[in-house]
């Protein structure tokens, strides 16, 4: 199988589980953070997928990982209805942190004091 077909089904899975996270009523997921799936890594087989998800806001992650793990079995069927493959994997999530240490990043550049030179014209 090309490696262009995994990373296209990995695109789709991507989409339909985001899709689909709006709809989970679970209170350790839907608990005032902002859940995003980042990327999805499909063995060639098709049997497993890990599912990378970053959490922005106040959560307790192991609840959060809990959560998620309860609602694997509801994802993956709701992932067999929506695409069309040969196997439906097995979800299997772990947490991203690069969007919030790029957050980090972000702010400790700006809180930098620099000065700048306004003389460009030398």
């Amino acid at each position: 199988m090309p490696n262009y077909h995994i990373d296209r089904i990995n695109d789709d899975i991507r989409r339909v589980l985001a899709e689909k996270l709006r709809e989970v009523k679970d209170p350790r997921i839907q608990q005032g953070a902002m859940v995003t799936i980042t990327h999805t890594e499909t063995t060639r087989d098709l049997r497993y997928c890990k599912v990378y998800v970053s959490v922005l806001g106040e959560f307790n992650e192991k609840e959060m990982l809990r959560g998620l793990r309860s609602v694997a079995g509801y994802l993956r069927r709701e992932l067999g209805r929506s695409l069309d493959l040969r196997y439906t994997p097995e979800l299997t999530f772990q947490l991203d942190d690069s969007i919030a240490h790029g957050a980090y990043i972000n702010q400790i550049i700006n809180d930098l004091d620099i000065q700048h030179d306004d003389d460009d014209t030398e």
